[in-house]
């Protein structure tokens, strides 16, 4: 994206129950909160912010917890879905009054459906990009990933010893972006090993596909080095602590075991996105989950990073589900 398109993007910080969030914002309207997931930034959302400013929307792009110029606790609790969501209600609330629609993508995506959860009357409408929405279920989610990857270790799984998955990253932060990036999209090698399991005594690096010449178009040396500065900065350690409370959300949100999502929704995934694959079984329950879903889209060819891979269909889906909804109203 051009840095003249870039320049038209305000940012601003604000206090979250004592930790500062940034986001970056553009035009007037109606409030739509974008929540990025790992390892991204709000940057992830550069080509919806100004689509849906041009719209006539009030595009917010936060920095999660943990990443870009928001805060990075050191205490892994910090990291908690409960206080993820509290980051998101007080941006909201720092912003209108009005009820406003939350997208999330990846660990957005949870985020945002769980905000929706937790937060009807506040937050209008929902879309998660990626990750279907699964209510806490009976499953301790670890046991779930330990049965599932038998002899291997499910990298959720493998995310979890504090420091561990930090010092592979460390020997080589621009190829692992790079292969973390081009792995997940819709252009790598579908015949090779899946980054989704690592072998026991091996890292996750080695499971990684670099980009040959003209591939990964979708993401310019520009916007990589964007992501790669940040993380050189920040470290991804707020990012992989996110993975560390699965279990700790598991039991923090058991009042709200099986329960659906009340508000509109949309969902888009990919056709070569693992975590569109994987959760399969839960789209096919999204007539229980989700009673007010508008659309579920999977997008032919497109990989993990759905709103980069194939901005415009994302875009005219979103403005189709934003356009749909009745006006906002306190």
């Amino acid at each position: 994206m051009p840095s003249t398109e870039l320049n038209r993007f305000k940012s601003t910080t604000i206090d979250s129950s004592g930790h500062e969030i940034h986001y970056v914002e553009a035009g007037q309207g109606p409030l739509v909160i974008f929540v990025h997931g790992f390892p991204e930034s709000w940057y992830s959302w550069r080509h919806q912010l100004a689509a849906l400013a041009d719209a006539g929307y009030h595009a917010v792009a936060i920095d999660v917890r943990g990443y870009g110029k928001s805060a990075r606790p050191e205490s892994i609790e910090a990291y908690a879905m409960t206080a993820l969501v509290g980051d998101v209600v007080a941006v909201a609330d720092s912003i209108s009054a009005d009820p406003a629609v939350v997208v999330g993508h990846d660990w957005g995506a949870p985020i945002a459906w769980n905000t929706a959860l937790l937060r009807p009357g506040r937050f209008r409408a929902v879309a998660g990009l990626s990750v279907p929405y699964s209510p806490r279920g009976d499953i301790r989610p670890l046991d779930g990933f330990r049965s599932f990857a038998g002899d291997d270790l499910f990298y959720i799984d493998y995310f979890q010893e504090p420091g561990l998955v930090e010092a592979e990253v460390d020997k080589d932060l621009a190829g692992w972006l790079r292969g973390f990036y081009f792995t997940a999209s819709g252009e790598a090698d579908p015949t090779a090993p899946t980054m989704g399991l690592v072998p026991k005594g091996s890292e996750l690096r080695d499971r990684l596909q670099q980009p040959g010449p003209g591939q990964m178009a979708w993401m310019t040396s520009d916007d990589f080095n964007f992501y790669l500065s940040e993380f050189e900065r920040t470290g991804l350690t707020g990012g992989f602590n996110r993975y560390r409370n699965i279990e700790r959300d598991w039991t923090e949100l058991a009042a709200f075991r099986f329960a659906p999502i009340t508000v509109p929704s949309l969902f888009i995934g990919g056709e070569f996105d693992g975590p569109t694959q994987l959760g399969m079984r839960s789209i096919e329950r999204f007539d229980q989950t989700l009673p007010k879903l508008t659309k579920s889209v999977i997008l032919d060819g497109c990989g993990h990073w759905t709103q980069q891979e194939q901005p415009e269909k994302v875009n005219r889906l979103l403005l189709e589900f934003l356009d749909s909804l009745p006006t906002p109203s306190t």
